[in-house]
């Protein structure tokens, strides 16, 4: 065999061996592949036929005739639910109500609410249209795809005695779920006022809202909507919706869902009895113009908002059923980007700003602490408590002239049904001077200018008492009482250097030892009767009458003009839809 021949055969050889080699590895390929297949689809089974809760799309905290009825089932014994988040989901609920069914302790009454309400909530429960269902504009359901759209639609008119106001209302809403994980939802509601009754400098409980031109501004609308995937011990969400922590039945003074709503992403698990953690990432509007960013064109200027945030976390403890106890912390961060650092649900907020800013609060973000105990292991009656830190030394906490206690407190209790039907409430809220306040304006526990926590802000207090009579199934009585009180407004003075007028103020360190409403500036004495009747899911008649005493020197400063005009207001609507 010559040399040609020889490499010939030498090439031939070098060929097989290269073809065979192909082979191999397209034969381990496949079995990679192969294997990589089976495990996805064991693990996609596995999600996907464990016992799965229904996709949590939020319900509306505007529709508080619902809310106050689960509270109702919880204080009764007939459920267990943790009341310092919400807003529930639509799940959740139907959940409550479906198990409240099987309670042997129900009244006629109550027993009427839960069949009409699942005229509803059976949406979650059920599959197609076999059931009882309340009236949609439209409805749609088989296995896999679910779609509810209704319209949204009110008025209610005032009057004084002297003028005569109203808020008109509409728009839509819908939401759907979408296989076992997906849910989705959106809302808009324009909105008309004759004239403005809310806005971030009054002391009112009415909802904030962004109000549109410069002349009566009386327009505005509130756009709300989400996507949620969930497993049974899992809910995570984007969302621009309404968000509370902490208990309250007139106001929580954690997170209060005072402001307009904001963009959030959150996160809630509950991965065992004893223990249920809640998160959120949101991106709160700061209204501080960053002159960085703006610029001058040929039709005027651009103005650009800083960036500003807030990441919370709420973990809680179930040591017996219905005693939970929660702690968590927050904090406001701005002029800056997204901090991946925020992201992570569990972290101590503050430590973590130490850390990014050596401690220099000139440089540092707004943290704050917050704890929350709620009882209902007595039947028919509800305690609870919260405290709200926005900053304390513990060196000088006892020092009246250098304490630095910026401590926000809330304590109540509701008796449900022990008189039939009847709920009593009393409630007592009282915030130091300095709370809910910073010196920085892109950090502030503001979002649109709307303080974060409670409504009457700090260095003041409510007293809050409310009788609910529902006599019949969708009839609602109600006879409150509100006694508001805020002192001198000491972060408006410090940065106005206004000291000579106001000796306590020590010019050396301005925000340290202010004493607790040393004098009353604002006062409002509120009696309130107001009756409401659900005719279909969603869809009230309702009168009210309140009797208000507002007194102060800053009376006029924290009023609507229209509550200044007359102490007797009388109002009356109707409203389909939230």
């Amino acid at each position: 065999m010559d040399v040609h021949q020889k490499q010939q055969v030498t090439d031939l050889t070098q060929g097989r061996n290269i073809l065979w080699l192909l082979r191999k590895i397209n034969h381990d390929l496949k079995y990679v592949f192969y294997r990589i297949s089976g495990v996805f689809v064991i693990l996609l089974f596995s999600v996907t036929t464990i016992d799965i809760q229904a996709q949590d799309i939020p319900y509306s905290l505007d529709n508080e005739t619902v809310y106050d009825f689960i509270d109702e089932l919880a204080n009764i014994g007939a459920i267990d639910i943790n009341s310092a988040v919400k807003p529930y989901s639509r799940m959740q609920i139907a959940g409550y109500l479906k198990e409240a069914q099987s309670y042997t302790g129900l009244n006629k009454r109550i027993k009427k609410e839960i069949e009409f309400y699942l005229k509803d909530f059976n949406k979650e429960l059920l599959t197609g249209k076999d059931f009882k269902k309340r009236f949609d504009l439209f409805y749609y359901s088989d296995s896999v795809f679910k779609f509810s759209l209704n319209g949204i639609l009110g008025f209610k008119g005032y009057t004084n005695g002297n003028s005569f106001d109203y808020h008109r209302w509409g728009g839509g809403e819908f939401f759907g779920y979408i296989g076992k994980h997906f849910g989705f939802y959106a809302s808009l509601r324009d909105n008309h006022e004759s004239s403005p009754l809310g806005g971030p400098q009054y002391l009112t409980k009415h909802r904030g809202a962004v109000y549109k031109g410069e002349d009566k501004n009386t327009d505005y609308s509130e756009a709300r909507g989400g996507m949620t995937f969930t497993w049974k011990w899992l809910n995570i969400g984007i969302v621009k919706d309404f968000y509370t922590l902490g208990n309250g039945y007139s106001q929580p003074n954690i997170l209060s869902a005072h402001t307009p709503s904001y963009a959030n992403i959150y996160l809630k698990l509950n991965p065992a009895k004893w223990f249920e953690f809640s998160y959120t990432h949101g991106w709160l509007v700061s209204e501080v113009i960053d002159s960085c960013r703006s610029y001058e064109y040929y039709d005027g200027t651009r103005e650009t908002y800083t960036n500003k945030f807030i990441a919370s976390n709420l973990f809680t403890f179930i040591p017996w059923k219905r005693l939970r106890l929660s702690f968590g912390n927050s904090i406001v961060y701005g002029d800056v980007n997204p901090n991946p650092v925020y992201f992570i649900p569990f972290l101590f907020y503050k430590s973590v700003d130490h850390t990014y800013n050596t401690g220099d609060n000139n440089v540092g973000q707004n943290a704050q602490m917050y704890f929350d105990i709620s009882s209902r292991q007595i039947r028919h009656l509800h305690l609870y408590a919260t405290v709200f830190i926005d900053e304390i030394s513990i060196n000088r906490m006892f020092n009246k002239d250098e304490q630095s206690n910026y401590v926000s407190c809330k304590v109540g209790a509701r008796l449900s049904d022990l008189v039939p039907n009847t709920s009593f409430t009393v409630e007592y809220t009282q915030a130091k001077p300095m709370a809910y306040q910073h010196p920085i304006p892109s950090t502030t526990y503001e979002s649109n200018s709307y303080v974060l926590g409670h409504y009457m802000k700090d260095n003041a207090d409510e007293l809050y008492i409310l009788v609910r009579y529902k006599p019949i199934r969708g009839l609602d009585l109600q006879l409150g009482f509100i006694n508001a009180r805020r002192g001198k407004d000491y972060q408006k003075i410090i940065s106005e250097g206004d000291f000579a007028d106001n000796p306590e103020i020590n010019p050396d360190e301005p925000r340290w030892g202010l004493p607790f409403m040393n004098e009353v500036m604002f006062k409002k004495q509120q009696w309130q009767f107001k009756a409401s009747y659900q005719i279909i899911n969603d869809a009230y008649f309702f009168v009210e009458y309140e009797n208000n005493n507002i007194t102060g020197p800053d009376k006029d400063i924290y009023t609507p003009p229209f509550y200044l005009e007359g102490d007797n207001i009388f109002s009356f609507g109707l409203n389909f839809g939230f």
